[in-house]
């Protein structure tokens, strides 16, 4: 796939969506009010659409006695509130103006938008194969899941690409994994139809998640507004001078980078000292694991006689981050420019590349950051001619040579095209067009892309929450968070810590709540594979707090204050529940004092009542506390629920 094309197909989606209403056309909906969504029970919903200016529109809802009517208004655009009843379903939602849509299988149940990044996206396949049983096991007739299409734009849409599906085996696999585990708990434990929206993008800035309105104020993101006033009113000279700096930074790779100079990409290099790795791989427990920069992989396969001459597929999956793809030292392919590494990679061989026998897979990567590869599921790495049901394998061992490092390469152009990462770029593109539909509340799991400004994210957090609140207009609706889990950042100073705190402190938010993960991250990958307990935690949120279970302990200790005590510091807790307690029954871990001079030392802490009380013989006066500061740091006070305490720092007054 062409990136720039894919992008000029946005920008003309996007338009074609701005204008929609001007168009003689028929009644349109929204892809989110489809056949078997799930509407929120017991409010006012918002069902809306486009048509001809002026033209009368008529809903009908099988569950309420008469109809709701409107009139399009000058840009074609209309919407009706409806009052919905008590869970249950199905129902039939029918809309007439100049012609007739009938929507089926429509329940009334629960509705939560599931946001976030990558830890959030990670379906239930991603976690394969842990998982296996519980996909194979989903038969959730009144579980609905709806995927909105990971999109970004300048300016807000009123539309986005997605369908509502049940959840069952062959849908399951795909969505969210935290989304499902906490959308079935709630299933179970309410027994009333559940619907999750599922509005996520692996990689992302809270502030691309943020309006416009919201981050004007913000002097740091007026440069990246600006751009986007620019992309909205001139795509094309955008469009123009993003495809000139990339061509005169891949230009000027091709004449530097050394496996380039050095045809690393022909057929018959000889490639039999390089290094090999089994593919799919993410690199991260391979010597590739710390670096960022250009690699190349190698791989041969036999093809059939029959193949010979052929055109053919060849099928990578996803690659982290760009790629440049070869067959028997022909490019067929690559993505090349930022922001795709979670697109699959799929490309045409041309006829008369392929021959009998041995061929060679030569594959150019710019990992530019963390984790790198070809990190797929191993059927997804495959090649066949276009008429051939019957493919090749290519997952197995490939042989690799790290080329040359980010360093010395030339900055990436910096800003050159609308992506992902833009302030407001993916409110935009993703949460704009859902805003209208009612719900119950949000959960959320991000803070990963902006550990390294944590006082930032402390300010920004609360304000994306509040702009989420007064875009959908629904008051304090409840908002429960994920933070993040440890993970052993390269060159971490404590930025993974002060961003774990600064999502603590976000509680004062009202309606909000915490899921810590301090107890079920794995310190070498980001995407720990846990996500039944993320989901059960932020299940025991809802229940408690909005669903009215107050009985539940929904929350690890959080800290609440601080006092000297002689030689030693008192720390108080909330959410104690039944009482402080070390898992395992050991000495709890992860505590250090400090004093006047600001060096930190490990403490003894020792737990009294819902208190503990902290010694160092190494600070004989502490003034300040801190727990769980290292950013893989899995610390081990819980409460007797087995809920974990947060990370946090003090200092006594």
């Amino acid at each position: 796939m062409n990136p720039s094309a894919t992008r000029l197909r946005a920008l003309c989606m996007l338009f074609a969506s701005l204008f929609v209403g001007t168009a003689s056309a028929d009644v349109r909906l929204p892809a989110l009010v489809g056949d078997s969504m799930v509407l929120q029970r017991e409010t006012q919903v918002r069902i809306w659409g486009w048509a001809d200016p002026g033209e009368e529109v008529r809903v009908r809802a099988s569950w309420a006695d008469g109809e709701a009517r409107t009139q399009a208004n000058a840009a074609g655009d209309w919407s009706v509130e409806l009052a919905t009843g008590p869970a249950g379903g199905p129902h039939t939602l029918q809309i007439s103006g100049k012609n007739r849509i009938t929507l089926k299988d429509v329940l009334l149940g629960e509705v939560w938008i599931c946001g976030g990044q990558s830890n959030m996206q990670w379906t239930l396949d991603d976690c394969a194969p842990l998982y296996d049983e519980v996909k194979q096991a989903a038969q959730h007739p009144e579980i609905r899941l709806f995927t909105a299409a990971q999109y970004f734009a300048p300016r807000p849409v009123m539309d986005n690409l997605g369908r509502w599906q049940a959840c069952d085996p062959s849908s399951v696999g795909s969505f969210s994994a935290v989304a499902f585990f906490f959308g079935r708990e709630l299933h179970l434990n309410l027994a009333v139809p559940i619907g999750l929206v599922s509005c996520n993008w692996g990689g992302t800035l809270a502030e691309a998640w943020t309006s416009a309105e919201t981050l004007q104020s913000w002097p740091e993101f007026a440069p990246g507004l600006a751009f986007m006033d620019e992309c909205a009113t001139d795509p094309a000279a955008v469009e123009a001078r993003h495809k000139t700096l990339l061509a005169q930074w891949w230009q000027a790779l091709e004449a530097d980078e050394g496996g380039s100079r050095q045809n690393w990409q022909a057929q018959d290099f000889d490639d039999s000292t390089w290094a090999e790795m089994a593919v799919p791989n993410d690199w991260h427990e391979t010597p590739l694991a710390d670096f960022d920069g250009i690699t190349w992989m190698r791989h041969d396969f036999e093809a059939p006689e029959d193949w010979a001459g052929r055109e053919c597929i060849i099928d990578l999956g996803p690659i982290d981050d760009m790629d440049t793809t070869w067959v028997n030292g022909v490019r067929v392919g690559g993505h090349e420019d930022a922001g795709l590494w979670t697109q699959d990679r799929s490309y045409v061989v041309p006829a008369g590349v392929v021959r009998a026998g041995p061929n060679s897979i030569a594959v150019r990567i710019y990992d530019s950051g963390g984790y790198g590869g070809l990190y797929g599921q191993a059927q997804q790495l495959s090649i066949a001619p276009l008429d051939v049901s019957r493919v090749l394998a290519l997952a197995g061992n490939w042989r690799y040579r790290a080329s040359t490092p980010m360093s010395e390469l030339e900055p990436w152009p910096a800003s050159a095209s609308l992506s992902q990462d833009h302030p407001s770029a993916l409110y935009n593109g993703m949460l704009a067009p859902i805003t209208n539909f009612a719900m119950r509340g949000v959960i959320w799991y991000q803070g990963e892309s902006n550990r390294l400004l944590p006082e930032q994210y402390e300010r920004l957090f609360p304000a994306l929450i509040s702009d989420w609140r007064a875009s959908w207009g629904r008051g304090d609706f409840p908002f429960y968070f994920v933070q993040i889990a440890p993970f052993e950042y390269d060159d971490d100073t404590g930025e993974a810590a002060s961003l774990r705190d600064a999502q603590r402190k976000t509680l004062r938010v009202a309606g909000t709540g915490m899921v810590v993960t301090l107890d079920i991250g794995n310190p070498t990958d980001i995407h720990p594979k846990n996500k039944l307990v993320v989901g059960q935690r932020l299940a025991l949120w809802a229940r408690a707090k909005t669903y009215g279970e107050e009985e539940l302990t929904c929350s690890g200790p959080l800290y609440r204050s601080i006092q000297r005590d002689g030689a030693a510091l008192r720390i108080f807790f909330d959410a104690v529940g039944g009482g402080l307690s070390a898992r395992n029954g050991g000495p709890l871990t992860h505590f250090e004092v400090a004093g006047s001079d600001g060096v930190y030392q490990p403490a003894v802490a020792l737990i009294e009542g819902e208190s503990l009380l902290l010694r160092s013989a190494a600070v004989p006066k502490p003034s300040s506390v801190r727990f769980a500061w290292g950013a893989a740091d899995e610390p081990n006070l819980t409460n007797t629920e087995g809920l974990p305490a947060s990370s946090f720092q003090a200092t006594a007054p």
